[in-house]
Protein backbone atom coordinates (compact mmCIF):
# COMPACT_ATOMS: atom_id res chain seq x y z
CA UNK A 1 0.00 0.00 0.00
CA UNK A 2 1.63 3.54 -0.55
CA UNK A 3 0.92 6.68 0.52
CA UNK A 4 -0.35 9.78 -1.24
CA UNK A 5 2.23 11.02 -3.93
CA UNK A 6 1.80 14.82 -4.59
CA UNK A 7 3.39 17.11 -6.72
CA UNK A 8 3.54 20.25 -7.21
CA UNK A 9 4.99 22.57 -10.20
CA UNK A 10 6.29 26.36 -10.41
CA UNK A 11 6.56 28.51 -7.37
CA UNK A 12 4.76 26.00 -5.68
CA UNK A 13 7.53 23.87 -5.33
CA UNK A 14 9.56 25.31 -2.37
CA UNK A 15 6.14 25.89 -0.39
CA UNK A 16 5.26 21.85 -0.76
CA UNK A 17 9.20 21.17 0.52
CA UNK A 18 8.22 23.08 3.39
CA UNK A 19 4.73 21.61 3.73
CA UNK A 20 5.37 17.48 3.50
CA UNK A 21 7.82 17.52 5.90
CA UNK A 22 5.59 19.19 8.91
CA UNK A 23 2.30 16.86 6.90
CA UNK A 24 4.83 13.36 7.82
CA UNK A 25 4.93 14.65 11.81
CA UNK A 26 1.83 15.44 11.64
CA UNK A 27 0.02 12.01 10.48
CA UNK A 28 3.29 10.31 12.40
CA UNK A 29 1.61 11.80 15.63
CA UNK A 30 -1.56 10.70 14.54
CA UNK A 31 -0.83 7.43 14.17
CA UNK A 32 0.56 7.31 17.66
CA UNK A 33 -2.74 8.80 19.09
CA UNK A 34 -4.57 6.06 17.04
CA UNK A 35 -2.07 3.39 18.15
CA UNK A 36 -2.88 4.45 22.02
CA UNK A 37 -6.94 5.01 21.67
CA UNK A 38 -6.98 1.21 20.15
CA UNK A 39 -5.71 0.20 22.30
CA UNK A 40 -7.67 1.81 25.29
CA UNK A 41 -10.86 1.21 23.99
CA UNK A 42 -9.61 -2.59 23.29
CA UNK A 43 -9.30 -2.83 26.96
CA UNK A 44 -12.38 -1.62 28.19
CA UNK A 45 -14.92 -1.71 25.30
CA UNK A 46 -14.12 -4.87 22.77
CA UNK A 47 -12.11 -7.73 25.19
CA UNK A 48 -14.28 -7.23 28.03
CA UNK A 49 -17.37 -8.67 25.98
CA UNK A 50 -14.82 -11.88 25.58
CA UNK A 51 -14.20 -12.47 28.78
CA UNK A 52 -17.97 -12.48 29.18
CA UNK A 53 -18.87 -14.18 25.98
CA UNK A 54 -16.30 -16.68 25.72
CA UNK A 55 -15.45 -19.18 28.53
CA UNK A 56 -12.53 -20.97 27.19
CA UNK A 57 -9.28 -19.59 27.51
CA UNK A 58 -7.90 -20.99 24.32
CA UNK A 59 -10.56 -19.73 22.00
CA UNK A 60 -10.25 -16.35 23.74
CA UNK A 61 -6.82 -15.84 22.93
CA UNK A 62 -7.33 -17.20 19.30
CA UNK A 63 -10.45 -14.48 18.62
CA UNK A 64 -8.33 -11.55 20.50
CA UNK A 65 -4.83 -12.69 18.56
CA UNK A 66 -6.93 -12.61 15.24
CA UNK A 67 -8.72 -9.09 15.87
CA UNK A 68 -4.93 -7.62 16.69
CA UNK A 69 -3.67 -8.86 13.66
CA UNK A 70 -6.77 -7.67 11.46
CA UNK A 71 -5.83 -4.11 13.69
CA UNK A 72 -2.48 -4.16 12.88
CA UNK A 73 -3.13 -4.42 8.93
CA UNK A 74 -5.65 -1.47 9.30
CA UNK A 75 -2.74 0.60 11.03
CA UNK A 76 -0.33 -0.08 8.83
CA UNK A 77 -2.99 0.60 5.93
CA UNK A 78 -3.54 4.14 7.53
CA UNK A 79 -0.08 5.24 8.07
CA UNK A 80 0.38 3.91 3.89
CA UNK A 81 -2.68 6.06 3.66
CA UNK A 82 -1.33 9.65 5.33
CA UNK A 83 2.17 9.43 3.94
CA UNK A 84 4.44 7.79 6.39
CA UNK A 85 5.49 4.46 5.16
CA UNK A 86 5.26 2.10 2.19
CA UNK A 87 5.75 -1.61 2.32
CA UNK A 88 6.75 -4.71 0.20
CA UNK A 89 6.85 -7.95 1.52
CA UNK A 90 8.41 -11.19 -0.41
CA UNK A 91 8.04 -14.44 0.31
CA UNK A 92 4.60 -13.94 2.60
CA UNK A 93 3.52 -17.67 1.57
CA UNK A 94 6.07 -19.16 3.47
CA UNK A 95 4.54 -17.50 6.62
CA UNK A 96 1.18 -19.74 6.04
CA UNK A 97 2.22 -22.68 7.81
CA UNK A 98 2.32 -23.54 11.41
CA UNK A 99 4.15 -23.91 14.36
CA UNK A 100 6.91 -21.45 12.91
CA UNK A 101 9.82 -20.02 14.84
CA UNK A 102 9.80 -17.03 12.96
CA UNK A 103 13.02 -14.74 13.67
CA UNK A 104 14.10 -11.41 12.63
CA UNK A 105 16.17 -8.08 12.58
CA UNK A 106 15.07 -5.43 14.74
CA UNK A 107 15.90 -1.84 12.98
CA UNK A 108 12.24 -0.33 14.21
CA UNK A 109 9.41 -0.24 16.38
CA UNK A 110 7.04 -1.09 14.05
CA UNK A 111 8.81 -4.53 13.02
CA UNK A 112 6.20 -5.80 15.58
CA UNK A 113 3.73 -4.31 13.87
CA UNK A 114 4.33 -6.03 10.47
CA UNK A 115 4.65 -9.60 11.52
CA UNK A 116 1.72 -9.54 13.99
CA UNK A 117 0.01 -8.34 10.92
CA UNK A 118 0.65 -10.64 7.87
CA UNK A 119 1.51 -13.86 10.21
CA UNK A 120 -1.55 -16.01 11.41
CA UNK A 121 -1.58 -17.63 15.18
CA UNK A 122 1.05 -15.30 16.27
CA UNK A 123 2.19 -15.53 19.55
CA UNK A 124 5.37 -13.30 21.15
CA UNK A 125 7.26 -12.19 23.79
CA UNK A 126 6.88 -9.09 25.46
CA UNK A 127 8.04 -6.90 28.44
CA UNK A 128 6.46 -6.87 31.69
CA UNK A 129 6.18 -2.93 31.37
CA UNK A 130 3.53 -3.41 28.57
CA UNK A 131 1.28 -5.67 31.09
CA UNK A 132 1.03 -2.27 32.73
CA UNK A 133 1.21 0.00 30.53
CA UNK A 134 -2.52 1.94 29.64
CA UNK A 135 -2.59 1.47 26.24
CA UNK A 136 -1.25 -2.05 25.74
CA UNK A 137 -2.47 -4.14 28.64
CA UNK A 138 -6.05 -4.77 27.18
CA UNK A 139 -4.72 -6.29 24.40
CA UNK A 140 -1.71 -7.99 25.61
CA UNK A 141 -3.22 -9.69 28.23
CA UNK A 142 -6.37 -10.96 26.29
CA UNK A 143 -3.87 -12.14 23.44
CA UNK A 144 -2.11 -14.30 26.34
CA UNK A 145 1.43 -13.40 24.94
CA UNK A 146 5.05 -14.47 27.01
CA UNK A 147 5.95 -12.47 29.41
CA UNK A 148 9.46 -11.93 29.42
CA UNK A 149 10.01 -12.46 33.39
CA UNK A 150 9.40 -15.84 33.54
CA UNK A 151 12.96 -16.22 34.19
CA UNK A 152 14.04 -19.83 33.66
CA UNK A 153 10.51 -20.85 32.25
CA UNK A 154 10.37 -18.49 29.47
CA UNK A 155 12.74 -20.91 27.02
CA UNK A 156 9.92 -24.08 28.00
CA UNK A 157 6.70 -21.41 27.42
CA UNK A 158 8.25 -20.55 23.76
CA UNK A 159 8.51 -24.27 23.34
CA UNK A 160 5.25 -25.19 24.41
CA UNK A 161 3.71 -22.19 22.37
CA UNK A 162 5.40 -23.63 19.30
CA UNK A 163 4.09 -27.68 19.63
CA UNK A 164 0.23 -25.77 19.95
CA UNK A 165 0.95 -24.73 16.60
CA UNK A 166 1.15 -21.02 17.22
CA UNK A 167 3.94 -19.16 15.75
CA UNK A 168 6.27 -17.47 17.53
CA UNK A 169 8.15 -14.07 16.70
CA UNK A 170 11.43 -13.78 18.49
CA UNK A 171 14.00 -10.54 18.14
CA UNK A 172 16.82 -12.45 18.79
CA UNK A 173 18.54 -9.59 19.14
CA UNK A 174 16.55 -8.25 22.52
CA UNK A 175 16.33 -4.94 21.75
CA UNK A 176 16.05 -2.51 18.15
CA UNK A 177 19.17 -2.52 16.46
CA UNK A 178 21.76 0.26 17.46
CA UNK A 179 21.79 3.44 15.40
CA UNK A 180 24.97 2.51 13.77
CA UNK A 181 23.39 -0.88 12.17
CA UNK A 182 25.67 -3.01 14.26
CA UNK A 183 23.70 -6.43 14.44
CA UNK A 184 24.27 -7.99 18.07
CA UNK A 185 21.96 -11.01 19.00
CA UNK A 186 21.61 -12.33 22.22
CA UNK A 187 21.34 -16.48 23.26
CA UNK A 188 17.57 -16.86 23.93
CA UNK A 189 16.77 -17.51 20.00
CA UNK A 190 18.94 -19.93 19.90
CA UNK A 191 18.07 -21.94 23.25
CA UNK A 192 14.22 -22.11 21.60
CA UNK A 193 15.89 -23.72 18.79
CA UNK A 194 17.71 -26.01 20.17
CA UNK A 195 15.91 -27.03 22.78
CA UNK A 196 12.63 -27.20 21.33
CA UNK A 197 14.33 -29.11 18.12
CA UNK A 198 12.98 -26.00 15.93
CA UNK A 199 13.66 -25.13 12.56
CA UNK A 200 14.13 -21.63 11.99
CA UNK A 201 12.09 -19.27 9.67
CA UNK A 202 14.06 -16.00 9.22
CA UNK A 203 12.74 -12.72 8.29
CA UNK A 204 15.13 -9.54 7.12
CA UNK A 205 13.77 -6.36 7.55
CA UNK A 206 15.12 -3.19 5.92
CA UNK A 207 13.74 0.34 6.04
CA UNK A 208 15.02 3.44 3.57
CA UNK A 209 15.38 5.46 5.96
CA UNK A 210 15.76 5.83 9.85
CA UNK A 211 12.33 6.21 11.79
CA UNK A 212 11.34 5.03 15.73
CA UNK A 213 15.07 3.22 15.68
CA UNK A 214 16.88 2.94 18.92
CA UNK A 215 16.99 6.54 20.52
CA UNK A 216 14.70 8.02 17.94
CA UNK A 217 11.69 10.25 18.80
CA UNK A 218 8.54 9.89 17.06
CA UNK A 219 8.59 13.23 15.55
CA UNK A 220 12.06 12.71 14.19
CA UNK A 221 10.49 11.89 10.46
CA UNK A 222 12.46 11.50 7.15
CA UNK A 223 11.74 14.07 4.37
CA UNK A 224 10.14 11.01 2.36
CA UNK A 225 7.71 7.92 2.84
CA UNK A 226 10.09 5.63 4.68
CA UNK A 227 10.22 2.47 2.47
CA UNK A 228 10.18 -1.02 4.51
CA UNK A 229 11.41 -4.51 2.35
CA UNK A 230 10.58 -7.69 3.96
CA UNK A 231 11.80 -10.70 2.69
CA UNK A 232 10.84 -13.69 4.09
CA UNK A 233 14.14 -16.53 3.96
CA UNK A 234 14.13 -19.79 3.59
CA UNK A 235 14.24 -21.90 6.99
CA UNK A 236 17.53 -22.59 8.57
CA UNK A 237 17.47 -26.33 9.63
CA UNK A 238 18.46 -26.99 13.42
CA UNK A 239 19.77 -30.34 12.64
CA UNK A 240 22.99 -29.10 11.19
CA UNK A 241 23.98 -27.40 15.27
CA UNK A 242 22.67 -30.17 17.37
CA UNK A 243 23.84 -33.07 15.45
CA UNK A 244 26.78 -35.80 16.67
CA UNK A 245 24.74 -35.30 20.27
CA UNK A 246 26.73 -31.83 20.85
CA UNK A 247 25.48 -30.19 24.16
CA UNK A 248 22.71 -27.82 24.08
CA UNK A 249 25.14 -24.94 25.56
CA UNK A 250 27.50 -25.09 22.84
CA UNK A 251 25.18 -25.61 19.98
CA UNK A 252 22.75 -22.31 21.41
CA UNK A 253 26.30 -20.52 21.42
CA UNK A 254 27.16 -21.84 17.96
CA UNK A 255 23.95 -20.90 16.32
CA UNK A 256 23.33 -17.29 18.12
CA UNK A 257 26.93 -16.89 16.62
CA UNK A 258 25.69 -18.01 12.89
CA UNK A 259 23.06 -16.38 12.99
CA UNK A 260 24.58 -12.85 13.73
CA UNK A 261 26.36 -13.67 10.77
CA UNK A 262 23.60 -14.43 8.75
CA UNK A 263 21.33 -11.66 9.51
CA UNK A 264 24.63 -9.11 9.38
CA UNK A 265 24.84 -10.21 6.06
CA UNK A 266 21.87 -10.49 4.59
CA UNK A 267 21.08 -6.87 5.93
CA UNK A 268 24.03 -5.19 5.40
CA UNK A 269 24.96 -6.75 1.90
CA UNK A 270 21.39 -5.25 0.08
CA UNK A 271 22.22 -2.51 1.87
Amino acid sequence: MSGWQITVAGNGLAMTERLIPNWRILAAGLSFVAFGIGGVLLRIIVFPFLYLLIWSRKRRILLARSMIRLIFRFYIGLMGFMGVLRYEIQGLDKLNRGSLLILANHPTLLDTVFLMAFVKRADCIVKANLLNNPFTRGPVRAAGYINNEHGHDLVADCIASLRCGNNLIVFPEGTRTPIDGVISMKRGAANIAVRGRCNMTPVVIRCSSAILGKGQKWWQVPKSPVRFEIQVQEDIAIHDFIANDIAETRAARHLTEYLQQYFTRKYHDHV
